[in-house]
């Protein structure tokens, strides 16, 4: 579960500059959790993801909780998409795509001009084509990358996978143009600030972006929301909602 969150400031330190009260944010909280509290205290000027705590005015056309699962996974999509230099009718492969960082990677790189194809399972087939993809492979009925097919970025965006981490990367690079490259979302810790939350913001509010929301818990079904995040199949993001 990630550490963000979204909220209305309710008192600000004298020295603030770039916030009001009032002023309605999303943010990454920082190494330092603090996001399931009702209240946070967060410095201004933090600027980097994931050290420090990022924060920007949240997009006008989203709800709280629709705001609090952009952040970290986003600025993650965001992060990789550009470490590929995503360009203007390339084809992208996105591996995860309808989880929390890939439902975002897939509209980032449609937002950029690529052609993508989306892995996901039968269940999620439709999310994954309503949210950009113009091409789906169904992972429990083929396998991906497909045999021929050649892609100038395939981004995994599937974390922590166990004993076929080697074997998929072998895979993909297989399938990679003559310059093209592979990603996993487990390939380094990217350093990105609140210019890179604002471009999400901005995005968001020209509705080339949207949050997928699996599931909204409450406060005191935390540990439901944990279960159910641990069990591996949620759709896009789980957020918990202060009441």
């Amino acid at each position: 579960m990630g550490f963000d969150f979204a909220g209305e400031i309710q008192d600000l330190g004298k020295e603030v500059k770039r916030f009001k009260k009032g002023d309605q944010i999303f943010a990454f909280a920082g190494k330092n959790f603090g996001a399931y509290a009702e209240y946070n205290c967060l410095p201004e000027d933090g600027q980097y993801f994931p050290k420090d705590c990022i924060m920007s005015l949240k997009p006008s056309n989203m709800t709280y909780e629709e705001a609090a699962a952009v952040p970290s996974r986003g600025i993650l999509a965001l992060h990789f998409l550009k470490k590929g230099n995503i360009r203007n009718g390339q084809k992208v492969l996105i591996i995860g795509a309808s989880g929390g960082t890939g439902t975002y990677a897939i509209q980032i790189a449609k937002y950029f001009g690529a052609e993508v194809t989306g892995v996901c399972s039968t269940t999620n087939i439709d999310m994954v084509k309503a949210l950009g993809a113009d091409n789906v492979i169904d992972y429990t009925k083929e396998e991906y990358p497909k045999r021929g097919e050649q892609y100038d970025f395939i981004f995994d965006a599937t974390p922590f996978k166990k004993g076929n981490r080697k074997s998929l990367e072998l895979r993909c690079k297989k399938a990679l143009t003559r310059n093209g490259q592979f990603i996993s979302v487990d390939n380094g810790t990217p350093k990105s600030g609140t210019e890179d939350l604002n471009f999400l913001k901005e995005i968001i509010e020209d509705r080339k972006m949207k949050s997928v929301i699996d599931k909204v818990f409450l406060m005191e079904q935390l540990p439901d929301a944990h279960r159910y995040i641990e069990n591996g199949h949620k759709k896009g993001n789980v957020v918990v909602k202060i009441n």
